[in-house]
């Protein structure tokens, strides 16, 4: 009997794995690629023979994951055979005994080059401080400048595993979800693809804040009425003045993700119904003539300018400079008969292909042969060059370098000209210094100054769209430390980085020397650890920081040294000098080491399981300033390289680098408090002035709420008030009370939390 359900069992994953494939190869069969079926069918065979028996954490066959993440690149990018196959053996030389060598001999060179790309570095070799997650995204990134397609079936992949993202433990959730708000959703918004970008975004936002997530979904589906009327309302005269000029045409709404509505409310301190442009208009077209579509594009804009008023400054034009990443469309906001202000797309359909898919969907419209890239691309080549780049400068730091990486991705950009009139791209907010280092290394090390339209600027000049830039330099001016700090494009960044490490590599080294000679002649062995025992004593983060200073000679060596790394200052500092005579200086410093004993992390700890902290432990942990998590917050701990555990909350800005960088020492972390603790939590406030608001103020907090108010600021200015409050709470529930009985206060317009 068991035999028979074994094999039932059997069958039936046989016949779920069939139908995924068929599937496949239907979705292929129906592009405009050549016909490669065999070539699919024998990449299938050879992974499903490579992958046999072994599950995935859900409980399917594992070779179901290959064959979703093959139907992504399909029927959701619409790559051809070679990323199909690709895709197919992803996982192959990983996690089975083949290797690279073995699938250029079936398969080819060019299948071989995208899996190796795809492949992890296998562990261990980077020691403890490195990342490996950093490093294989470099690895995935140097095999990318070779060949596009490798990313772009890294990006399938990740939202395969983003969409199967349930059935993991909620520490490798976070850690997973972290990374692709990082790196993945931006990379996927480089290449264009913005279908699959908003919805990397949804899901890591889903998992890192599931009770958000929920709010902002209920809250769209009781709206969803209003905006459809409006939708209809505001569409209908649209419709008739495109009849009437005989346009084909449809009118789609595109709603605000959830993902983006809760960034905005973060960023600009609103609530969900303050969020105005929850709705916006896309008209697309096909065009008569594909030459004619730019033309067309402004005959619609006028046709409905003359029925809706427009926002001046609010015309946004890509059509004769489309986006890096491809995009091309025509944005105007009109404001509608209710008083609102609505946003209209207009694009032809081939430019709304290529907003959803990106530049895979310029293959379309090149007679349906899966060439090469060809001049379309030469965008995206600038890019990959200089990502090569700054992947050429090695940067010791994980964190700087998915810094860097993360910088190049925005998609934001200026265009400004050369003194001879040729037209170049840059980033949004860059200074004319960073021109400088986009066209050479050597102008930007040595330039002086700017002319921007004739006029004389320094470097950190922040260049506009549209300025003409001429670079200034000088034989004698060198790269200054300063200039890291107003710099923002990823490649001059790099550039004086590389150049800086380099002039402080011989200072580092004389430092080193001056270090191993002190030990010697005090008897001690010179290490690694005595190194950084000695950086710690001297308040240095990082030992290349402390030989620097003791190169510089900032920091000279002597008696105290020697005690510390016999472990004499402890005793002595505590009584020592002045200190005794001032009874609480000494004391404090006792009291505190004897309540702040952190938990340390041992070897055997188990990671899958949430940590909670109660009343009893929390003076266990650290919590972090960078983002003041309190109770109720959504956080995570990560356990350091003391192998403490930081707190964070899971939105903050150094935890989403520490979850792409070092994802395997971030733990789930829950709440067990019971209301008896406080922590400082600050809220924002503005409204109109008038006589006793700061007293009904105080009373809905003091009096009603039984909060402690730690400090206020208010400044007034002609009839507006704005300011802080700063309370003790005991979770981020007294808070949202708080702010909703706020709220109930006449004339108090605005409040939001800040920490």
């Amino acid at each position: 009997m068991a035999e028979e359900k074994q094999l039932t069992q059997e069958e039936k994953d046989d016949q779920m794995i069939n139908e995924a494939f068929q599937q496949l190869l239907n979705d292929y069969i129906s592009s405009r690629h050549r016909k490669k079926v065999d070539l699919i069918t024998k990449a299938f065979n050879f992974a499903r023979q490579a992958h046999k028996g072994v599950r995935r954490l859900s409980g399917e066959p594992y070779i179901m994951h290959p064959i979703a993440v093959a139907q992504i690149a399909c029927s959701e990018v619409g790559l051809g055979s070679t990323s199909i196959c690709a895709a197919l053996l992803h996982d192959v030389v990983e996690d089975t005994d083949y290797t690279v060598e073995d699938i250029e001999n079936i398969f080819g060179a060019k299948i071989a080059q995208i899996v190796d790309g795809l492949t992890k570095i296998s562990g261990g070799i980077f020691g403890e401080q490195a990342s490996a997650q950093a490093e294989n995204f470099k690895k995935l990134l140097l095999t990318m400048s070779d060949d596009i397609r490798v990313i772009i079936i890294k990006i399938c992949d990740r939202l395969h595993n983003m969409r199967t993202l349930e059935s993991q433990p909620a520490n490798k959730q976070y850690k997973i979800a972290g990374e692709t708000l990082y790196i993945y959703a931006p990379l996927a918004n480089r290449l264009g693809l913005n279908k699959i970008k908003s919805e990397l975004e949804n899901l890591s936002f889903k998992f890192e804040h599931p009770d958000e997530y929920t709010k902002i979904e209920s809250k769209l589906k009781l709206t969803r009425e209003d905006r459809d009327e409006l939708f209809s309302q505001f569409t209908s005269p649209i419709e008739d003045a495109l009849n009437s000029m005989g346009i084909k045409y449809e009118i789609k709404e595109r709603v605000k993700t959830p993902y983006s509505i809760w960034n905005k409310m973060q960023n600009k301190h609103v609530s969900f119904e303050e969020i105005y442009d929850i709705l916006a208009v896309r008209i697309i077209f096909t065009p008569n003539n594909r030459d004619d579509e730019v033309n067309e594009c402004f005959k619609i804009y006028v046709a409905i300018s003359k029925i809706y008023k427009s926002h001046p400054d609010r015309l946004r034009d890509w059509l004769s400079q489309p986006k890096a990443n491809g995009y091309q469309a025509l944005h105007v906001t009109l404001m509608s008969k209710t008083g609102q202000w609505i946003e209209v797309q207009i694009r032809s359909d081939r430019m709304d292909e290529i907003a959803e898919q990106g530049f895979a969907a310029h293959w379309k419209y090149k007679d349906g042969v899966e060439e090469e890239y060809t001049e379309d691309e030469n965008e995206l080549n600038e890019w990959l060059r200089t990502i090569k780049e700054i992947l050429d400068d090695p940067q010791p730091d994980a964190m700087d370098f998915l810094d860097t990486i993360k910088l190049n991705l925005f998609a934001s950009e200026i265009f400004v000209f050369t003194p001879k009139g040729e037209i170049r791209t840059l980033p949004a907010g860059c200074t004319a210094l960073d021109f400088a280092f986009s066209i050479h290394t050597f102008l930007g090390s040595h330039c002086i100054g700017a002319k921007v339209n004739h006029k004389l600027v320094p470097l950190s000049y922040k260049l506009q769209s549209g300025d003409q830039v001429e670079i200034l330099t000088s034989k004698s001016q060198h790269v200054n430390p300063a200039w890291i700090n107003f710099v923002s494009t990823a490649k001059a960044k790099a550039k004086i980085q590389a150049i800086l490490r380099r002039d402080n590599r011989e200072v580092q080294r004389e430092g080193e020397e001056i270090l191993i000679a002190f030990l010697k002649k005090n008897g001690f062995e010179p290490t690694v650890a005595l190194a950084d025992k000695l950086a710690e004593y001297h308040e240095y983060n990082k030992r290349s920081e402390f030989f620097q200073a003791l190169g510089e000679k900032i920091v000279l060596l002597g008696e105290k040294d020697v005690d510390e790394l016999n472990g004499k200052n402890k005793e002595a500092d505590s009584n020592s000098g002045w200190r005794k005579f001032v009874p609480f200086v000494g004391k404090k410093k006792k009291e505190e080491h004897s309540r702040q004993e952190l938990f340390v992390v041992p070897e055997k700890f188990n990671r899958k399981k949430p940590v909670y902290i109660s009343e009893e432990n929390y003076n266990q942990f650290k919590f972090m300033g960078c983002c003041h998590p309190i109770p109720g917050d959504d956080a995570l701990g990560y356990i350091n390289n003391k192998n403490q555990i930081e707190i964070h909350k899971r939105a903050c800005p150094v935890a989403a680098k520490l979850k792409t960088s070092y994802g395997n020492r971030i733990l789930d972390i829950k709440w067990d408090m019971h209301k008896k603790l406080y922590f400082d939590a600050t809220i924002r406030i503005s409204g109109i002035d008038r006589l006793g608001m700061l007293s009904e103020m105080t009373q809905v907090i003091s009096s009603e709420m039984n909060v402690n108010i730690h400090k206020i600021l208010i400044t007034c200015e002609e009839g507006i008030f704005e300011g802080t409050i700063e309370m003790r709470v005991h979770d981020r529930d007294n808070v949202r009370a708080i702010m909703e009985n706020l709220k109930k206060i006449p004339d108090l317009k605005e409040i939001s939390e800040i920490m």
